[in-house]
């Protein structure tokens, strides 16, 4: 899991949902923002963070997966994908899911890299899976267009524990891409390692609950905005949770697969792993991630700037 060092191609990533080659030939401009992250470890909020700094008002001209769209997935077709974001003239948002290894690094693009307690953000995917709508998995990943899904609505998924408990153990393969807890620290952690490159910044989504409007500012100066202080506390507002729970038709990413918006914001909260998992689990846990990772990476990670643990 070594850095990407100027002379390499980037890592491609490809999955049934997603594939980072869509990259190769796309014209980034300069003033570009990439939002980086994994899924659930806070993508949308801070697409919505940025999105907000860039139109300063609460009430955004279109949806956001339309303004910030993902570049990378599939569900598009990749020529309609370029042709939407070349039409945009107001500073772009881009978003995606893969690692800053496995995209071009252009010095006039800002990058920011979206990172989440790893236990929290497992089981917020959890909860992700059990509302997707299993019809439209079906078709997805189907060979055959034309074939009718008569199956059930949602997807069947094991007890939360067993599915946490992958992050506790080792994978069956020593290749880090069949390793789930190596695989997933793998994006934050590659990132860590470029921190210091003055387009790439890391955001943690405990930071983000702890001081949100400390966090727009620092962002907003980062990038180079100006905000009137006058809209600065609707700004802040209109990025917190349940002002953007209650805008879910708006805000909520790929309603089409969603079986309900609304629940793409399910709780915001943290360390509800804790109540899933025994002692005996997490520190399993501890012992795996920490073969993995340096610690003062792995104490960043699990709770931001604070380095609270949950």
């Amino acid at each position: 899991m070594g850095d990407q060092t100027p002379t390499q191609a980037p890592r491609r990533y490809k999955s049934p949902q997603q594939d980072s080659a869509r990259w190769d030939d796309f014209p980034l401009r300069e003033g570009d923002i990439v939002v980086s992250s994994p899924a659930k470890a806070g993508t949308t909020w801070v697409q919505m963070i940025c999105a907000l700094l860039i139109f300063q008002t609460p009430e955004l001209p279109k949806p956001l997966s339309t303004l910030s769209p993902w570049l990378d997935q599939l569900f598009t077709p990749q020529d309609q994908m370029y042709a939407r974001l070349a039409e945009q003239e107001h500073r772009r948002v881009i978003k995606t899911h893969v690692p800053l290894d496995g995209l071009p690094l252009d010095p006039r693009v800002s990058y920011l890299v979206v990172a989440r307690h790893p236990l929290d953000r497992a089981l917020s995917m959890y909860h992700q899976a059990a509302n997707v709508r299993a019809e439209w998995l079906h078709a997805f990943n189907s060979d055959q267009d034309s074939t009718e899904y008569s199956g059930p609505t949602s997807l069947t998924l094991p007890p939360a524990r067993e599915y946490l408990l992958n992050w506790c153990r080792a994978g069956e393969s020593d290749a880090w891409e069949q390793d789930i807890a190596a695989a997933e620290l793998h994006h934050p952690l590659d990132a860590w390692h470029r921190r210091t490159e003055p387009n790439i910044r890391l955001v943690h989504y405990e930071d983000l609950r702890a001081d949100l409007a400390g966090q727009m500012r620092a962002l907003a100066e980062w990038l180079g905005i100006t905000v009137d202080a006058g809209v600065w506390p609707d700004l802040v507002r209109a990025a917190t949770f349940d002002e953007m729970k209650g805008r879910a038709a708006q805000l909520a990413p790929d309603k089409e697969i969603l079986a309900d918006p609304v629940e793409f914001f399910r709780s915001g909260r943290s360390g509800d792993a804790l109540s899933v998992l025994t002692e005996a689990d997490l520190e399993a846990y501890h012992e795996r991630v920490g073969a993995l990772a340096p610690k003062p990476f792995l104490d960043w990670l699990h709770g931001g700037a604070a380095g609270a643990r949950p």
